[in-house]
């Protein structure tokens, strides 16, 4: 790559210069304004209910706001998969042993209640059944 000329970087400069200019402008129009919407809302917590409110200080200029930026439709279209994608790679997997040992749980309570129903079922409730119907005796 060839080197630049002084006057070329000199230029550079001068636009490295300005851009740190206008990101302090940038800066000092948005604490302005917060501290505009700051003394505004003061000013409404004062003032009884009655009367009228003051107008909030006017919006950012279009200049000073960011710009969102499109992606294309064939991005967007295939954005959600990737999103997706992502999301489960978040996601904290049980290890092997932790599946395992909630899975022998399960089948633990599984076993225990059927045996209870079971049991209050052929024990209590069918000797209630037949004495209550007459169908027994």
């Amino acid at each position: 790559m060839a080197k630049k000329s002084k006057t070329q970087r000199a230029k550079a400069s001068v636009a490295r210069a300005q851009k740190k200019v206008e990101a302090e402008v940038k800066a000092q129009a948005t604490d302005e304004q917060l501290a505009k919407a700051e003394e505004a809302d003061a000013k409404k917590t004062k003032k009884p209910f009655f009367k009228k409110a003051e107008a909030l200080p006017e919006p950012e200029p279009k200049k000073l706001m960011k710009k969102e930026e499109k992606k294309p439709a064939k991005k967007r279209r295939f954005g959600f998969f990737s999103d997706v994608r992502a999301e489960l790679r978040r996601v904290t997997w049980p290890t092997r042993q932790d599946v395992l040992r909630w899975s022998l749980v399960v089948v633990g309570a599984l076993i225990f209640f059927g045996l209870y129903v079971l049991l209050l079922d052929n024990g209590v409730v069918t000797p209630l059944l037949l004495l209550i119907s007459g169908l027994g005796a």
